[in-house]
């Protein structure tokens, strides 16, 4: 069975925040219309609830391990809708801070994805789900560092480059 694909809307603004478990604490209409649930169903869920099959493990390591340490990210997403079509993001998250500069939360921000970057990510995460079969975790996280390395660059700024310039 073939998967459907739900295209975002150019003018489409995901957003949700979350606890620092990864629990949604908010979630706007955007996210709501493209996840297809309702505010009652993701409300304190884990927003793995969306999670697609298709995404590396590592992926989300990285994105976890850099929004701890209080920086944002960028990152390609596919997403799983509730009635099991899918759908691409091009997703920024940041932590939120307390007066004290403790990070509160998480604040998440998803557009439409530059679509001639999907087939490079496509084949990134590929790699990268065999990587994970073969070695697990670490090998992920040793091929995603390869291949960032290659293009001389930081993560992010691969990312955002994939977004705006490819």
């Amino acid at each position: 069975m073939e998967e459907k694909e739900i295209v975002l809307d150019s003018n489409a603004l995901i957003t949700s925040k979350t606890d620092l478990k990864g629990d949604i604490i908010y979630a706007n209409d955007d996210f709501l219309k493209y996840a297809g649930y309702t505010m009652d169903e993701l409300l304190y869920k884990p927003h793995s609830i969306i999670r697609h099959e298709d995404m590396p493990r590592t992926v989300f390591k990285c994105l976890w391990d850099y929004i701890q340490k209080g920086d944002e990210i960028f990152a390609f997403v596919k997403n799983k809708a509730k009635d099991g079509r899918f759908y691409w993001v091009f997703a920024n998250i940041t932590p939120s801070f307390d007066m004290d500069g403790n990070i509160i939360n998480y604040y998440s921000v998803r557009r439409a994805p530059n679509r001639k970057a999907l087939p490079v990510i496509e084949d990134v995460y590929r790699i990268l789900r065999e990587k994970e079969k073969q070695g697990g975790m670490k090998a992920g996280l040793e091929a995603l560092t390869e291949i960032v390395d290659s293009y001389k660059v930081t993560y992010n700024q691969l990312v955002f480059d994939l977004q705006e310039n490819y």
